[in-house]
């Protein structure tokens, strides 16, 4: 049975487009919705507190509304617009929450242009994720390196850019300078140390508290002050983040995005309430895509970086993720294959605490258009995962998981 839920995101739809009606903007509602069929996994994922590595055991539905998103964008005036995507998320248990909200002003310019955005959104490192809600047109489980930065990383505060456009210079070459400082991303590390990178799909939503295994290190004195969950998106040590970004293109066959990370954390600020630790997590990430012809494409991603916390940085770990995907078109398809890796290493002393993770997966999806609207595809993903912290719970060290699913999607 699919849930009805999702409804309420429509009836928010029309609220708004009522509302702007009235104060005589211009308004724009997108949205998708993927009910998928899918095999589940005998172990609870990670968000039900489990040791799973797929999103869906069973637990969930195998039939259901595997996402559904709507954008809206509304234009107060020429320089400013207000900007509102909301998400409904099934597992583990529904909810309806916001992904990004955030106002922009973009004045017009004749040269060089300069934009801002204050709010709370995504950092724009992917070129696997621009479609709406942070979608991947490409496949259904987003790459681990991307699920991560839709799980712990989100931006709540401003930035800003300043972008030399091709066509204003007559050049072939687009540039862009990108900057950024925020608040309220404290934790953003904790899956990366005590679970490693999976890839999925699911995106965590504004306040949204998200499940960890059972960890045996959870319960030492050194650990037992720090949840069995992260709540991501929460301000710990009062300091501010930032990241620094450039994007290039050339003649819209190539593009890359290449971005420093700092959220500057402290690693010793604890909030005994909510008990969460201020995670010290930075990290490099360059994104290159390049278009081969009208139909082909290739694009990768890899990001290298380090996390830790604790007064002495007890868990400190270096990690790297990187994928490879290439994409090609015909007729009413896109087959779609994408190669990764990922690794965590632990670097500290604390031998209860193991960190060390490793993960490979190959996906494979294949979807056909229907209609502007309509859509179907499959997809099939092997996973490879290996995590030190299983052994001491007496678990195999390592895990494979295959995971099928079939998808129609609806899009308006």
């Amino acid at each position: 049975m699919i849930t009805s839920k999702p409804l309420g995101l429509l009836v928010w739809s029309l609220i708004i487009s009522q509302c702007v009606a009235a104060q005589d903007m211009s308004a724009q509602v997108k949205g998708n919705m993927s009910v998928s069929l899918t095999n589940s996994s005998n172990t609870a994922a990670w968000h039900q507190y489990g040791w799973g590595i797929a999103r869906f055991s069973d637990n969930n539905q195998r039939l259901n509304v595997s996402r559904l998103a709507l954008s809206s964008r509304v234009d107060i005036s020429s320089a400013w617009s207000a900007h509102v995507v909301a998400q409904y998320v099934p597992d583990p248990n529904d909810k309806i929450g916001l992904t990004e909200a955030y106002a922009q002003y973009q004045p017009l310019a004749q040269g060089y242009q300069f934009s801002a955005r204050v709010g709370g959104f995504y950092p724009r490192m992917s070129l696997e994720n621009p479609a709406l809600g942070w979608s991947s047109p490409y496949t259904y489980h987003f790459s681990g390196l991307n699920a991560w930065l839709g799980e712990e990383v989100r931006t709540f505060g401003a930035e800003f850019e300043l972008k030399r456009a091709a066509r204003r210079f007559r050049s072939k070459h687009d540039l862009s300078a990108i900057g950024a400082v925020f608040k309220g991303n404290d934790p953003a590390g904790t899956l990366i140390a005590w679970r490693g990178f999976v890839p999925h799909d699911r995106q965590s939503v504004f306040n949204e508290r998200i499940g960890i295994a059972p960890l045996k290190s959870l319960s030492t004195p050194q650990l037992s002050r720090q949840g069995q969950y992260v709540e991501p998106f929460t301000e710990v040590d009062g300091r501010f983040g930032y990241y620094l970004g450039a994007h290039w293109s050339y003649l819209k066959q190539h593009a890359l995005r290449f971005y420093w990370y700092d959220n500057n954390g402290d690693p010793s600020a604890i909030n005994y309430v909510t008990k969460q630790y201020a995670w010290d997590t930075k990290f490099w990430s360059l994104a290159w895509r390049t278009k081969f012809n009208a139909q082909s494409q290739l694009i990768a991603q890899a990001m290298v970086g380090n996390t830790a916390m604790g007064p002495t940085r007890g868990v400190d770990n270096d990690f790297y993720s990187w994928f490879v995907m290439l994409s090609h078109t015909f007729d009413d398809y896109r087959l779609s294959v994408r190669a990764e890796q990922s690794k965590v290493i632990d670097k500290d002393h604390w031998q209860f605490d193991e960190n060390a993770s490793f993960t490979k997966g190959v996906t494979v999806n294949v979807q056909k258009s229907l209609s502007e609207q309509w859509q179907l595809g499959a997809e099939l993903q092997l996973i490879d995962y290996e995590a030190d912290a299983r052994l001491a719970v007496g678990r195999a060290k390592g895990q494979d998981e295959q995971v099928w699913r079939l998808n129609a999607q609806y899009q308006f």
